[in-house]
């Protein structure tokens, strides 16, 4: 089975890639936002260490569970803040992940399992992926994905941003490439391109 790390800017259009996989035979795709949204509801362990160490912070709903606007809101205004939510919630995840790693492994259902972060470099899951896709797309054209798709404001996609990888970073890190700037057939080609070259190495 082949592990496959994808990553790159946010509005880069990783969904639709990911999307594209999920239909495909044989394949898994997990995402860390959707773990870390699990592994972060109420009764596990990253709650309760993140209810700890917020303790005063207005950042629950009703329900107990966290309000996830209100702990965005509190986190991208304190990097201290942000850097302690982090240090709880990306090694549950990265832990769960090579969890599942094995686990595929030894079930052999998947010729190919995916996992897409938007910290795959810094978290350096390069030591558990055989290799790295970086999609890459214009930033105009993620720009204007951003304010279509989740109104945010030119100053908050400037910070956001600005606290990514650059563009070199990734291209040096990644083992390939999916140029994601021209239309959805074109980068469907050369995801089929990829993983026809990945069976071939092994044959």
């Amino acid at each position: 089975m082949h592990f496959i790390g994808i990553t790159g800017g946010v509005g880069a259009g990783k969904s639709a890639v990911l999307s594209y996989l999920e239909q495909k035979d044989r394949v898994r795709v997990m995402q860390a936002d959707r773990i870390a949204h699990e592994l972060m509801e109420p009764q596990t362990g990253c709650y309760e260490e993140i209810r700890k160490r917020f303790a005063g912070e207005d950042i629950f709903d009703e329900t107990g569970a966290f309000d996830r606007k209100k702990l965005a809101e509190v986190i991208f205004s304190h990097e201290e803040k942000r850097q302690i939510l982090n240090g709880i919630v990306h090694p549950a995840v990265k832990e769960y992940v090579k969890k599942q790693y094995e686990l595929e492994q030894k079930r052999k259902e998947f010729d190919f399992l995916f996992f897409e972060a938007a910290l795959l470099i810094e978290e350096h899951y390069d030591t558990i992926c055989e290799e790295l896709w970086y999609i890459d797309t214009r930033e105009d054209a993620r720009r204007l994905r951003l304010k279509e798709s989740r109104g945010y404001s030119d100053e908050k996609i400037s910070r956001i941003f600005a606290s990514q990888l650059g563009e070199d970073a990734y291209r040096s890190a990644c083992g390939t490439v999916i140029d994601n700037n021209g239309t959805p057939e074109q980068t469907y080609k050369q995801i089929d391109r990829a993983l026809r070259n990945l069976v071939l190495s092994r044959e």
